[in-house]
Parts: structure tokens; C-alpha cells; sequence
């Protein structure tokens, strides 16, 4: 499809972390008297950076969080990821195709710089991305889903918005790129296709991304690929 930059959200598109991180979420909230379910932390948190948690119970019951809630969720979190979080499958054979095509990529995560580089070490996928091929909510003023990030991510990365595609997972990532006027794909392992409205278009398994970005699958996705070692520059 001709596009010069791929940028893929991080949280459930490359680590599969969503799970482990929205379960951690609700618990805690529930132990500080705001009850959450899993199902609930999915649908009002997921693809968001962790000031929209501190919003919306403010919003619903007046109550400021604690001082040290992101402190303490951080570390939970981190905690659960070192001992557990696995890449998203198939996502490896991805990576491994754009390299060999000479595509450009990057990520832009509504997480963390330290969520980011914690889940990579864990799931195995730094060596993947260089420093400047990285892009957290930290960098911008506002998060997903106004599209400041991402249009800091092409800004950084060169590349014309109308020439990028974004991966993403969460409603909000997918309003982010609409806004940003750029095409994305809404992966659906863990949110249907209708709750991603505006889509360019929809993948459930990681190894059919391939051939919506209009790659040769790589031999990686089948073989076990587990990186490469330098020699690619965007």
C-alpha cells in the first residue's frame, strides 16, 4: 500500500500486556473503594495514559486518588509484567518483514518511557526498537485519543502524516490517528471491530498484518524469528 511509516501502539499490539495491566488496574481501584471490574478497566482505560484514571474517578465520585497511586499501580504493574508478559504473537514475523522490506516503523504508546522499556526487556522486543523510534504520552501535552502523539511521531520520524498507518487496539489510539489524518488497522484480539468505527481496515490475528500492510510475510513469523542485529536505519 505504499505507506513510508508504520506505527504501531504498544500495549496489546506489540507486549501482551492489557490483560495483565487492566486486572492489576481494577483490583487496585476496587482496594481503594472505587469497585472496577476487569471488563469495566477494559472499556474506560484501555489504550489511555494513566491521568484519564485520575479524571474519570474524579469525575464519578469527586474522590482524588492517592498521592502515590501511579507510584504504586507503576510498580504492580511492572512487577506482573517481569514475571509474565509475553510479545503479542505473530508480531515478531511482522517486525521481521518490515525490515526486510526496508519499511519504516516505530511506536507511540499512551504508556510510559519506563512501561515501555520494562515490557520490551520482558517480552524480549528491545532489541527491535531503537531509543529514537520510541514515543510515550510523556512527549507530547495531551494523550490519546487528541493526535498530538502521533503527529509527533511522524514529526520525529520524517515522514508526512498522509504517508503513515497506525496498529492499534483501543478506541481511543484509533480516534487518535483518525485525527491525525492517518489510516490505521484495528487489531480485534481483544475489542471488536464495531467498538474501532473508522478503521481503514480490521485483523484479528497478528499474522495476517503482514498482508494488510502489503508485505511478503517473513519467514520469521514461522520460524521462530527472534530479531535481528543492526544494519537497518530509518
Amino acid at each position: 500500500m505504499g505507506y513510508d511509516l508504520v506505527i504501531f501502539d504498544n500495549d496489546g499490539v506489540l507486549v501482551d500486556s492489557e490483560p495483565l495491566a487492566n486486572s492489576i488496574l481494577a483490583g487496585y481501584l476496587t482496594e481503594l473503594g472505587h469497585p472496577t471490574s476487569y471488563e469495566e478497566s477494559l472499556r474506560d482505560y484501555m489504550g489511555a495514559a494513566v491521568h484519564r484514571v485520575h479524571d474519570l474517578v474524579r469525575e464519578r465520585t469527586g474522590q482524588a486518588l492517592p498521592a502515590d497511586f501511579d507510584s504504586t499501580l507503576h510498580a504492580r504493574t511492572f512487577a506482573a509484567f517481569e514475571r509474565e508478559l509475553k510479545p503479542v504473537p505473530g508480531v515478531e514475523g511482522v517486525l521481521a518483514a518490515l525490515v526486510e522490506s526496508g519499511t519504516a516503523y516505530c511506536l507511540a504508546s499512551s504508556g510510559s518511557h519506563e512501561r515501555i522499556r520494562v515490557g520490551h526487556r520482558a517480552a524480549g522486543l528491545d532489541e527491535w526498537f531503537e531509543e529514537e523510534w520510541i514515543f510515550s504520552s510523556e512527549d507530547v501535552g495531551k494523550g490519546k485519543p487528541a493526535p498530538d502523539l502521533f503527529l509527533h511521531a511522524a514529526d520525529q520520524m520524517g515522514v508526512a502524516p498522509g504517508r503513515c498507518v497506525v496498529v492499534e487496539d483501543s478506541p481511543l489510539g484509533v480516534q487518535a490517528a483518525l485525527a491525525a489524518g492517518m489510516d490505521v488497522f484495528g487489531y480485534t484480539a481483544m475489542v471488536p471491530a464495531d467498538r474501532l468505527p473508522g478503521s481503514t481496515g480490521y485483523f484479528g490475528d497478528m499474522n495476517q498484518l503482514a498482508g494488510l500492510l502489503g508485505l511478503a510475510e517473513s519467514a520469521g513469523s514461522e520460524t521462530g524469528y527472534t530479531g535481528y542485529s543492526g544494519g537497518f536505519s530509518h
